[in-house]
């Protein structure tokens, strides 16, 4: 085992998580659709493109998280103030009017995440961990800001309209400390671990796939 590697075995499980998908991070923010999110490019219905392809991730990601709250050790990171789905929804009937699910389709790329969630929802708990942490962490991070263009961009509001960003947590910064302290908590051998750093690259691979989709869609992207 090299230096390095023993260095990385030593840490806490949460930096070895951030440390070995620290470029998957910059592989979605710099998608060529983000982009265009983030400079204003984006109109009101490419945006809630967007919110309409997630609703289909975390409508599939909660229902399977609650098929896992008598498991223990999934249940400890478990937040019913995380909760997305009836948030995308409230926003999607501002965007896109009462009718907003007779317009979705999931894209291939999202159909592809939503079965990724579903196999591993089945019968892997710490799998199941290794998404949640991928989107509510990055929600309660990077998504603060992308909530706070999107809020400016489009004129929306944080209770109407882009309430998915908006959450019911007094000091994020605090929650998500503890939330890394849980996974530095997990009594993992190292094979298990492995994995379970493998299933958060497989999550951050599957929103940049995602996001590629979309920007093919919207914006013409190859």
């Amino acid at each position: 085992m090299s230096d390095r590697d023993q260095t990385l075995t030593a840490a806490r499980f949460s930096e070895r998580i951030r440390t070995a998908t620290w470029g998957q991070h910059g592989d979605a923010e710099s998608s060529p659709y983000m982009d265009a999110l983030m400079d204003g490019r984006l109109d009101r219905d490419q945006y809630a493109a967007l919110v309409g392809q997630l609703w289909f991730v975390y409508r599939e990601l909660e229902a399977t998280a609650g098929t896992w709250a008598g498991d223990t050790i999934v249940a400890a990171f478990l937040d019913e103030r995380l909760d997305r789905r009836s948030r995308l929804e409230a926003d999607l009937a501002v965007l896109l009017g009462a009718g907003w699910r007779s317009s979705l389709a999931a894209l291939p790329e999202t159909e592809a995440y939503v079965a990724r969630l579903e196999e591993v929802g089945a019968s892997w708990g710490l799998g199941l961990v290794a998404h949640h942490y991928t989107r509510y962490l990055g929600d309660l991070s990077g998504g603060q800001f992308i909530g706070r263009v999107v809020r400016e961009v489009y004129g929306l509001d944080r209770d109407r309209g882009a309430s998915f960003y908006a959450f019911e947590i007094p000091e994020p910064g605090a929650w998500k400390e503890s939330y890394r302290r849980r996974l530095d908590e997990l009594e993992l051998d190292e094979a298990e671990a492995a994995r379970t750093i493998d299933e958060v690259r497989e999550a951050y691979r599957l929103n940049t796939e995602l996001l590629a989709g979309l920007g093919r869609q919207v914006l013409g992207e190859r």
